[in-house]
């Protein structure tokens, strides 16, 4: 049955419908609250629309639209759901790039553009494998479901809308197609992004004396985090697949609020903290090991007055490898390229996180590209790797609803 499926997937339909995604510049730009991936969304609708799925959108908000589809097999079974978003982040200065950003150029053997790697490329390959498995004909216990949300480059909300809205209601398992080398990635490392304003009092920068410094008392904090970060590396190790926890300040600025003057001491101060976990960390012990710090230092100076909020939590995630999901991919790859599959760990969050996190779903993360390649200048991604990865969904697909024997 699974060799009829792969009859069906033409090796360059995946390229095609990437080369299609790439053209439409469907960057997700913070300033714009009506974003910019409804074009590629409706894109995506329509072409399933013509290949004859049920299809369903729903705004999360004005003008990005998440899109997904349904296909029943023919018996009962277990949904299996792949998902790949349409947004992509910046291209930066086009005029940088040697294959211009929204051209979908190809040269040897690879498709150049914002996208083609993360993660149209893969939303293009899973569509096609799954449209194999419809069209081939053969008898399929369990449904599938193609996944494309919006606003995964930033806070997540259309895979959040997608959980919340119970659409992920019945799914048993999830493949998340990024760029992973088509390495089977079973772990995820969290994230926590954490605010921390210190108050202070203005004063002339000749007599900082009469006011109260936030900035000083900021960067103590900023010393303490580096601290905590060692702590936390050597308690939890490197781990095989994620490598080491992080506690990273990323902005220090002051004042948070109004423009900054030479000769005034602000009145506050704001650190800003992309905190990246492993699967042995606790966020909630992690944040009051924070909030400890902040206690510590306002006993030993009565001056100092800061708050902590979490701005954004992705909890690290997990799957086994005796998971069935799991045991499927492996079976497929093995099929597919007569070798034993290469496992790893994501090193940043995915869609994946949500649905694994609230909806309890067991997920895979896998697909062609370059682990390095994304967010960089002239992204690409190799066709050979983008064919065989279209390939492996629809293996996976098969091994999944039949049994990986």
């Amino acid at each position: 049955m699974l060799e009829k499926v792969w009859e069906l997937i033409d090796r360059e339909e995946p390229v095609r419908l990437a080369r299609e995604l790439v053209r439409i510049p469907s960057v997700y730009r913070p300033e714009d609250p009506a974003g910019n991936e409804e074009a590629a969304a409706r894109f995506v609708a329509e072409y399933l629309e013509g290949a004859g799925f049920e299809v369903r959108t729903e705004e999360v908000a004005p003008g990005r639209p998440n899109v997904w589809a349904v296909w029943e097999g023919d018996l009962p079974g277990k949904t299996l759901l792949f998902e790949a978003h349409t947004d992509v982040v910046t291209e930066g200065v086009a005029e940088d790039w040697e294959h211009p950003p929204f051209a979908a150029e190809r040269e040897g053997g690879r498709l150049y553009g914002r996208g083609s790697c993360d993660t149209k490329g893969n939303l293009a390959a899973a569509v096609v494998a799954v449209r194999a498995i419809k069209d081939s004909g053969v008898s399929f216990p369990g449904r599938l479901v193609l996944c494309h949300p919006v606003d995964e480059e930033g806070m997540m909300a259309g895979i959040k809308a997608f959980v919340e809205g119970g659409h992920a209601s019945g799914v048993d398992a999830a493949v998340i197609c990024e760029p992973e080398e088509n390495q089977l990635c079973v772990r995820q490392k969290g994230a926590l992004r954490v605010e921390v304003t210190v108050r202070g009092r203005m004063a002339h920068g000749a007599m900082p004396l009469s006011g109260v410094n936030p900035v000083t008392r900021a960067a103590r904090f900023v010393v303490a985090v580096e601290e905590l970060e060692r702590e936390e590396i050597g308690r939890c190790g490197e781990d095989p697949f994620v490598g080491y926890p992080s506690l990273t300040p990323t902005i220090l600025m002051g004042p948070e609020f109004g423009e900054p003057q030479i000769n005034v001491v602000p009145a506050s101060a704001y650190v800003a903290l992309d905190i990246r976990t492993t699967p042995a960390q606790s966020h909630g012990e992690l944040v009051g090991k924070l909030e400890g710090i902040l206690k510590r230092l306002a006993d030993e100076d009565p001056d100092f007055d800061a708050t902590l909020e979490v701005i954004e939590e992705r909890p690290p995630t997990e799957t086994p490898k005796d998971e069935p999901l799991v045991r499927a991919t492996a079976a497929a790859y093995r099929r597919l390229t007569g070798a034993e599959p290469r496992y790893n760990g994501v090193p940043g969050a995915t869609d994946g996180t949500f649905l694994h996190a609230w909806a309890g779903i067991p997920i895979i993360t896998t697909g062609a590209g370059d682990r390095e390649i994304p967010h960089h200048k002239d992204e690409w991604v190799d066709e050979e790797e983008l064919f065989t990865a279209c390939k492996l969904y629809a293996a996976t697909a098969m091994y999944y609803a039949y049994g990986e024997d």
